[in-house]
């Protein structure tokens, strides 16, 4: 456990697992925001379509629209 060669083993060894932890890490946040920013999108559309589709039926129904 004296050798260089040991405590260069070790340090690039750790060096790889700490950078592949940081990327794997920056990737997965990455992904979690796009999926997040997606949902919303889908959201706001369903919203839309609800909204629109109450209001046809207080047209239809009592003849007022609201606003």
């Amino acid at each position: 456990m004296t050798e260089p060669q040991v405590w260069t083993l070790i340090g690039v060894f750790s060096a790889l697992m700490f950078s592949m932890l940081g990327i794997v890490s920056t990737l997965f946040i990455r992904v979690v925001r796009t999926e997040i920013g997606r949902l919303e999108m889908k959201m706001d559309v369903r919203l839309d379509n609800l909204d629109r589709d109450v209001q046809a039926l207080m047209r239809h129904t009592f003849g007022i629209d609201r606003d």
